[in-house]
């Protein structure tokens, strides 16, 4: 594995796509940088004794505000890796267009090992912290989840920012990702998995770009493994799966499945919480060493787990065509010249897994405008829609069922706007990013063309203040 660091990787993606852009190099030392990391420790009362919590928060950017990323519980977050996060967080808010600066958050534990009284007790504190220092709130920095956090964690942050303030009529957009009954917002929960699903869809699209691949257009028919099997990686492969995708092997921290012939992903999710585990589900081989799922043959690998998973050491052993990157940082920047020399795609991280932040502004949206998307309009759709069903019936003299009539008149609630929302932005910044690929030579892949989609959105807004000449 390579001694590069999580935010080096990301550093040495930046500068890749950085030379090619022409902009002077202080403004690109200005997009690269974070602008503020702040360490904190904090006592809280952990199995009746005070433990002391390291936390972070870091905010990269701030060229647009509020700054926007979630917060991850692991025993292995560190400053590197928040870093590495907000600076993607940065990135991919540009790409697809979402106008907030990135920002990330961590804290140092294991949220196994806690009580939830204990990772309420935590939540607070940090959600009290970053108050402190102006670090939370809907116009500042607005946390959403991340890897070891929920809906449940947004909720006691939002209600501890509104303890702290009162009478804060914009409040409840100080955090995303909440429950819907807390003023969050439908398909939210599914959010980065289904951008997943439509970032992939629309890339195997491109017939011109899958015979390269030896591959056919379309997702019917394609083999996928997914590794891991959380909020990300569940949505992700249920998507692929009733997209007409075979998923053919799943990973996680235990283990890891594989059947060529395909797996049932609701099963082996059903399986995995009566048994506690993926292994041993009927039908399927088990694979020990759980990193060893990358190497198994298959159309499209979707790491959907942590960082860095996809390094020098193994990126010669991929037998995927196509790295749909669910996850933040799976492959690292030596793997991806590996990969991109073998000829495999690799739809970047800062693009695909946008999802969940375009849905996260969506909700943000929501909670600055007081308003329930669909409430204004739904009603007014159905009777225009009712009106047009019973012309065509004069017109041509005949009768629809109740079934069909529903069909055609049934105006949008709130999910399907915001699906409808996040379908367009992926399909949209899918096609910026492959433009910039095939018309920019210096352009070798995806991933360079979408730091140079990104860096050249935000030095615009750079340029617009009137700092750089």
């Amino acid at each position: 594995m390579s001694n590069t660091s999580f935010f080096q990787s990301v550093e040495k993606n930046f500068e890749k796509a950085a030379k090619i852009t022409g902009h002077p190099r202080g403004l690109l030392d200005q997009i690269r940088v974070c602008n503020s990391v702040y360490h904190m420790k904090f006592p809280v009362k952990v199995k009746g004794e005070f433990q002391v919590i390291e936390a972070w928060r870091v905010q990269h950017s701030h060229h647009r505000t509020p700054t926007k990323g979630g917060i991850r519980y692991d025993s292995m977050v560190n400053e590197d890796e928040v870093m590495a996060l907000a600076s993607l967080m940065t990135y991919k808010c540009a790409i697809v267009d979402v106008p907030f600066g990135g920002a990330k958050g961590g804290i140092k534990i294991n949220p196994k090992e806690f009580s939830t009284e204990e990772l309420e007790r935590v939540t607070r504190r940090y959600a009290a912290e970053l108050c402190k220092k102006q670090m939370l709130g809907p116009g500042l920095d607005v946390p959403a989840p991340d890897y070891g956090t929920g809906e449940k964690e947004m909720s006691w942050i939002v209600d501890t920012y509104m303890a702290l303030n009162p009478g804060s009529v914009d409040g409840y957009g100080c955090v995303t990702g909440k429950p819907v009954t807390q003023h969050g917002i439908n398909g939210r929960r599914e959010a980065t998995g289904l951008g997943v699903f439509y970032g992939v869809r629309e890339a195997v699209g491109f017939a011109d770009d899958m015979a390269e691949l030896g591959l056919s257009t379309g997702l019917k028919g394609k083999k996928v493994i997914v590794q891991g099997l959380g909020n990300v990686g569940y949505y992700s492969a249920k998507f692929f799966q009733d997209g007409g995708a075979t998923i053919v092997g799943i990973g996680e921290y235990e283990g890891a499945i594989y059947n060529a012939n395909g797996l049932d992903v609701d099963a082996v999710f059903n399986h995995r919480k009566s048994s506690g585990s993926i292994l041993n589900f009927p039908g399927a081989t088990n694979i020990n060493a759980t990193a060893e799922i990358l190497e198994q043959p298959c159309d499209i690998l979707i790491p959907a787990a942590l960082e860095n998973v996809i390094h020098e050491g193994n990126a010669s052993k991929i037998k995927a065509k196509i790295i749909g990157e669910a996850a933040n940082g799976p492959v690292t920047a030596e793997a991806d010249d590996i990969l991109t020399d073998m000829g495999v795609m690799i739809v970047p991280d800062m693009y695909l897994n946008a999802g969940g932040v375009t849905v996260s502004y969506f909700e943000w949206l929501k909670n600055l405008s007081h308003v329930r998307f669909g409430r204004l309009q739904k009603r007014f759709e159905q009777g225009s829609n009712s009106r047009i069903v019973e012309a065509i019936e004069e017109l041509t003299g005949k009768k629809l069922n109740a079934v069909e009539v529903d069909k055609i008149i049934k105006g949008p609630d709130e999910i399907d706007l915001v699906r409808s929302g996040l379908e367009e932005t992926m399909i949209n910044s899918y096609h910026a990013i492959r433009n910039e690929w095939k018309s920019n030579a210096a352009c070798k892949n995806l991933r360079t063309a979408a730091f140079v989609v990104a860096i050249n959105k935000i030095a615009s807004d750079y340029l617009a203040l009137g700092i750089f000449p």
